[in-house]
């Protein structure tokens, strides 16, 4: 299976050139915000991720009578 266009082959030509363009379109006055945003998210992703792990480890088993 061939890779996704570009994916596969990103080098540090290409990342530049993605980092130029984002500092165009966004300035360089909102990529803070936009950061703050990302980790807001990727924080929240993994409180949700442990809180999950922890309920499907938990030990006490629920019997009833």
């Amino acid at each position: 299976m061939k890779s996704l266009l570009f994916l596969g082959n990103i080098g540090t030509g290409e990342i530049i050139l993605i980092a130029l363009v984002v500092l165009l379109l966004y300035g360089g006055k909102k990529i803070p915000e936009l950061m703050k945003g990302i980790g807001k998210g990727v924080k929240s992703f993994k409180d949700g991720m442990n809180e999950i792990e922890k309920d499907i480890t938990e030990d006490t088993p629920k019997t009833e009578k």
